[in-house]
């Protein structure tokens, strides 16, 4: 027998020993722990610390967040709510592939995609106190779901893409179901201390085009699931598409490294690059 015939035996029985990579589970019902499960001491320290510093991102990070937006802007309840970008499940399931960058992402990472694009900020540093603290409070947050498991309701949510988007009927729909606390501007609605009740949804204060938000089809779901905020889901898929091809295509920040989002896959039809 040749070598080269021995040497892919080698292989196959190598492969054949080695167990099959896990397949995911099915998804499990998000159940956020209580505050109460907070534990005393360093550890709960850095886990408030954390749910801090993401529902008060732009004044507890000034030098990392760019606009006027928290992370609790899109990631709503701090994290714990379906269909709005919850952070429930996320600590076992990363690092994992993410076509956008064609790369294997950590959480690390991820997080600080969201501070450059979403916040058109600066990255934290990977062993900062602050990221560290913000990594705790989502592991604190996935208490309970097995390792490799998703949770029910992850990400945005999903919308029919083969519906096509009407942008006057957005306009106006803006107009009448999001202007009151989003402004007609879209600048967003302040409070006296200068911090936004309200974000904004366009203009220098809100997301880059680079930010998962400024694609239609994306912000679209997020919408129908969550908005008017208390009123999630009265508004239809084909509504919520309309608002949010009207307002994802305002004026908004560049980011220069769009241009080079999903280099080794197929583009979705609304990267905004």
């Amino acid at each position: 027998m040749t070598g080269l015939r021995l040497r892919r035996l080698a292989v196959v029985f190598a492969l054949s020993a080695c167990p099959a990579l896990p397949v995911l589970a099915e998804p499990v019902p998000m159940n956020p722990p209580s505050e109460a499960s907070i534990p005393a001491g360093p550890v709960g320290d850095a886990i408030r610390l954390g749910k801090t510093l993401i529902t008060d991102t732009r004044r507890q990070l000034p030098a990392n967040v760019g606009n006027g937006l928290n992370c609790s802007s899109c990631h709503l309840g701090g994290g714990t709510v379906a269909f709005a970008g919850p952070y429930v499940g996320l600590w076992g399931v990363f690092p994992e592939y993410r076509a956008r960058s064609g790369s294997i992402n950590s959480l690390q990472q991820r997080i600080n995609d969201c501070f450059e694009r979403s916040m058109n900020g600066h990255a934290l540093a990977y062993d900062s106190k602050e990221m560290n603290a913000m990594l705790m409070y989502m592991q604190w947050l996935s208490t309970g779901v097995p390792t490799g498991t998703p949770v029910q309701g992850r990400g945005m949510g999903s919308i029919d893409q083969s519906l096509q988007a009407n942008t006057d009927n957005g306009r106006q729909l803006y107009a009448e179901k999001c202007a009151a606390c989003h402004g007609a501007d879209g600048q967003g609605l302040k409070a006296a201390d200068g911090s936004y009740t309200f974000p904004p949804v366009w203009g220098d204060d809100s997301f880059n085009i680079g930010a998962g938000m400024a694609r239609t089809y994306t912000a679209a779901a997020f919408i129908q699931h969550n908005m008017p905020l208390g009123q999630g889901n009265s508004l239809s898929a084909q509504q919520a598409l309309d608002i949010a091809a009207f307002f994802t295509h305002q004026p908004r920040p560049p980011f220069a490294g769009a241009k080079n989002d999903y280099a080794g896959s197929k583009k979705p039809k609304d990267a905004r690059n």
